[in-house]
């Protein structure tokens, strides 16, 4: 039985062998499984070259040290809040925080990822949550990105950093591998924190999918804002990894009531101002290594100005 095997295995040790050497020797196993583990996880990237696409994600790196950051000078003083509008995509979040807070870490910018989670029963309103994001991020944050879950950044090259001349368009048109018009900002999108408030936000009169990136285009040429791209960057529509499957995760683009008409206008009211929302928790979490905060936020609407925001 288990026994014997046990007296057999404790025969084969050396007689002078005592419990204290047999711990010493566990002790010294597990350390070296540990330093296998950190040289073999996904941190170890000096072979890749600049600006080739990222290979497959490997296992995480536990997260690097908050305290790190604040000691080592060459991770800057700028600190970003990631700002991610988030409903029912959770396959996409699984692969999203890691490979993006890696692609970060690796860039030395400090950051923080908000996950901006819509939790009530009206239609999905990305430009009110990044609003939310952006008064809930805190006073340590100084710039914003507004991010897709579904945009996976693969070029090294690319720029995140503090974009101090104006709003910087990392997804360009002629690099995000589906929309490519002028006048796209969506996608990631970064920003001062000065800059966001120039602009008053965004209009929170968008529910349902797509126009309120138009119209924010609008508010950064009002506020007298210059749009930054990238440039020099040689992967094309390569450059991201695009997660969204059309055909399982069909998007919202209802138009009812005077829906259709009011898509066009610009909101000259509405925005940071006025967003109304409460934040039903905030929860802080680890995903794959990666930290990120979950903030579940409950939007209100006003129906006598958005009826749309329902689709009864």
């Amino acid at each position: 039985g288990g026994c014997g095997e046990s007296r057999r295995l404790l025969a084969l040790l050396p007689r002078k062998c005592s419990i204290f050497q047999l711990f010493f020797v566990a002790l010294l196993l597990g350390f070296a499984s540990l330093l296998w583990l950190q040289l073999s996880c996904s941190g170890d990237v000096a072979r890749r070259g600049r600006g080739a696409a990222a290979p497959d994600p490997l296992k995480p790196c536990p997260p690097e040290s908050r305290a790190s950051w604040a000691e080592d000078p060459s991770w800057g003083p700028h600190r970003l809040a990631l700002l991610i509008p988030f409903r029912e995509r959770f396959e996409e979040l699984l692969a999203f925080v890691p490979h993006v807070h890696r692609f970060l870490s690796r860039k030395r910018i400090r950051h923080h990822i908000f996950v901006l989670n819509q939790v009530d029963h009206y239609r999905f309103n990305r430009a009110s949550l990044i609003n939310v994001g952006f008064l809930e991020s805190g006073n340590d944050t100084d710039y914003i990105a507004m991010h897709d879950v579904d945009l996976l950044p693969r070029n090294e090259e690319l720029d995140y950093g503090f974009p101090e001349a104006g709003p910087f368009h990392v997804a360009s048109p002629e690099l995000h591998p589906l929309y490519h018009y002028k006048t796209y900002v969506g996608g990631i999108l970064l920003l001062t924190k000065q800059h966001y408030k120039m602009c008053n936000g965004m209009s929170n009169r968008f529910w349902g999918w797509g126009r309120e990136d138009d119209e924010f285009y609008r508010r950064i040429k009002g506020a007298g804002l210059q749009l930054f791209r990238p440039a020099g960057i040689k992967t094309g529509y390569k450059t991201f990894q695009h997660l969204h499957d059309p055909a399982w995760r069909k998007r919202d683009q209802k138009r009812i009531a005077t829906q259709k008409q009011e898509q066009f206008k610009v909101d000259r009211d509405g925005g940071l101002n006025n967003v109304r929302y409460r934040i039903e928790s905030r929860t802080a979490l680890s995903v794959a290594g990666a930290p990120c905060t979950v903030l579940n936020i409950l939007l209100d609407c006003d129906a006598s100005k958005t009826p749309w925001c329902t689709l009864s």
